[in-house]
């Protein structure tokens, strides 16, 4: 594998001595009054492939000059996946087949290069781009992430670099491997590419603080008993959705309550995705909450509240949905009849003063679970400082 890296180096070093001895044409000096033009290339066929797969999975206009009969690789050598901002759905990227030039103006790139899964790397430049929202919105920075998951192979990483170096990418990479990380550090230094290495920093940091080598492969996700945990946890909460078997909330690690479009539902499956056993309870107008919530540990029950106006707009688009009309009328998105629903709420919610209320209003998701876990393990393991404890 070193071997390998060092030889596939050696050549990204004599090709980059022989670009910079080729003449430049007197059209390429700089002039401050010339547009600036669009980069072109000449990819190999496989970066062609690559180009004509982005085209098509982000809908993008696509051009041929060549035999339209000429289908697309069926099993293509790498797994990509393009992730392209809102903003740039009105940009066209044309790639032509055969080795013709390939004009990309569809802004900066983004390549995510993973030896497993990429779900490291991918989940962290997205929350990183999140510090840029301002600029992304406004279509100032216009941004396009790309996924190449599962390289475990040198010639497939200095491919990926190669390309990234075409189109002035950044790369990002968790790569488990030493050799191979140190593969893309030297062949991002050669050919000019801003990099960043994910994963080996704090590989290293944690081997010093344990005094243990790291193992240097890509994570694996086997069958173990926390696995099936999990998954009997999804079933579960599947299971108990919308208040169904409420004689069987004992059960459950984590109790929801709300009034309808609360967000329960999608906030159950993301916890018992974490292996957290949910149920979730509505609460409606003049229904009796069931008599197993009031036995239960009152420490795992969770009530959620929602701004009004946020939850009349929420379902009013949930009676679209099914096909209401704005021609029929109900009360279930009427303003009166959501603010009096809440009220009931609260009622019910201030009578057990154990059941934190979350408010939430604007929240995704993830930060909704972020705040029941917190509170939960807070109760369970009576912590002074805040924090969700897990062993390995």
């Amino acid at each position: 594998m070193i071997a390998s890296s060092t030889s596939t180096l050696r050549n990204l070093r004599f090709q980059l001595a022989v670009f910079h001895r080729i003449p430049k044409s007197p059209k390429a000096s700089y002039e401050p009054d010339s547009e600036p033009q669009p980069r072109k290339f000449k990819p190999s066929p496989q970066l062609n492939r690559w180009s004509r797969a982005r085209s098509l999975r982000s809908g993008r206009k696509f051009d041929r000059t060549g035999q339209h009969s000429q289908q697309l690789d069926p099993n293509p050598p790498l797994q990509l996946k393009e992730q392209v901002s809102p903003e740039q759905k009105d940009t066209t990227l044309t790639a032509i087949n055969g080795g013709a030039d390939v004009d990309l103006t569809a802004g900066k790139s983004i390549y995510m290069v993973s030896d497993g899964t990429g779900w490291t790397v991918e989940h962290s430049v997205g929350a990183a781009l999140g510090q840029f929202e301002h600029c992304l919105v406004d279509r100032n920075c216009a941004v396009n992430t790309h996924l190449f998951s599962g390289i475990d192979d040198v010639g497939q990483l200095m491919e990926i670099i190669k390309q990234a170096a075409k189109e002035g990418a950044m790369v990002v990479y968790t790569l488990a491997d030493p050799s191979m990380a140190e593969s893309a550090k030297q062949a991002c230094e050669i050919w000019g590419i801003p990099n960043i290495d994910m994963l080996g920093p704090i590989t290293q940091s944690i081997a010093s603080h344990l005094n243990v080598s790291p193992s240097g492969g890509p994570r694996r996700y086997p069958l173990t008993d926390e696995y099936f945990r999990r998954i009997e946890a999804i079933e579960f909460t599947i299971k108990q959705d919308d208040g169904v078997l409420p004689q069987n909330l004992h059960k459950a690690d984590i109790v929801l309550a709300g009034v309808s479009r609360t967000g329960k539902t999608p906030l159950s499956i993301y916890l018992s995705q974490k292996g957290y056993k949910v149920a979730n309870v509505p609460i409606v107008m003049g229904v009796p909450l069931p008599k197993t919530i009031f036995e239960i540990d009152p420490e795992k029950v969770f009530g959620l509240t929602i701004n009004p106006v946020v939850l009349q707009t929420i379902r009013r688009a949930r009676a679209k949905s099914l096909g209401f009309g704005d021609g029929v009328r109900s009360n279930y998105s009427e303003m009166d009849h959501v603010r009096e629903e809440l009220e009931f709420a609260r009622k019910i919610l201030a009578q057990n003063p154990v059941w934190p209320v979350i408010e939430v209003t604007g929240k995704a998701v993830e930060e909704t679970a972020a705040v029941v876990l917190r509170l939960y393990h807070d109760r369970k393991n009576k912590c002074s400082m805040p924090r969700i404890s897990k062993r390995y």
